[in-house]
């Protein structure tokens, strides 16, 4: 007689709960230093994970929305980043073309494990120009070229409303550092162990 299959084990919120997290080690925050934009405090937070060896630092996860409305995500490569936003790339051809074209706004998120920090990046999209985007395909590797057409190939750049950096702490008064834009400056509201650590928690 055959026996009767085991029943698949389930991830119940009790295995879950029994589960590791917030196992990095963060480093230091200066919140004396803090920068008064996004961009320069997400290359500072981008240095200190390639020094510590953080692998991939440049992955991140990309949602958008697609024609019904439902949000899509995926896994890719930060291209750049400046005063202009966040860039990332892939082919016009794509899903996620498509769905810029049809809602052109998305989310990005970074995780940092080793450091307990992720950052996450919102706010609406606009395609770069040609040339940049004729430039990212040209430094491609060759195999990376390989089965692309160049002038389907682009970049695109997220022009944020709002950059949230999120520190993981062990009593979970997890620090986090969002900036709004606000006109022509940034806002910035400080929360958690970092607010009091700086005797500060309100919009500036």
């Amino acid at each position: 007689m055959t026996p009767e299959p085991e029943p698949a084990r389930r991830y119940t919120a009790d295995r879950l709960r029994a589960l590791p997290s917030l196992i990095g080690s963060a480093p230091p925050l200066d919140m004396a230093a803090l920068p008064r934009d996004p961009v320069t405090l997400f290359e500072t937070w981008l240095s200190e994970a390639i020094e510590l060896g953080v692998a991939e630092p440049l992955a991140a996860t990309l949602a958008t929305l697609d024609v019904d409305g439902l949000p899509d995500a995926r896994t890719l490569i930060l291209k750049g980043v400046d005063d202009r936003g966040w860039a990332f790339a892939g082919p016009r051809s794509s899903r996620k073309a498509a769905q810029l074209a049809a809602h052109p706004a998305a989310a990005l998120n970074f995780w940092w494990q080793p450091l307990v920090r992720a950052v996450r990046v919102r706010g609406h999209v606009v395609e770069a120009d040609p040339h940049e985007s004729a430039a990212d395909f040209a430094a491609r590797s060759s195999a990376a070229r390989d089965g692309l057409d160049p002038g389907d190939w682009t970049l695109w750049r997220i022009v944020p409303v709002r950059v949230e950096f999120w520190q993981g702490e062990t009593d979970r008064r997890h620090s986090r550092i969002v900036y709004g834009a606000a006109a022509d400056r940034w806002t910035r509201v400080i929360t958690g162990k970092a607010a009091d650590d700086a005797r500060e928690g309100v919009q500036e």
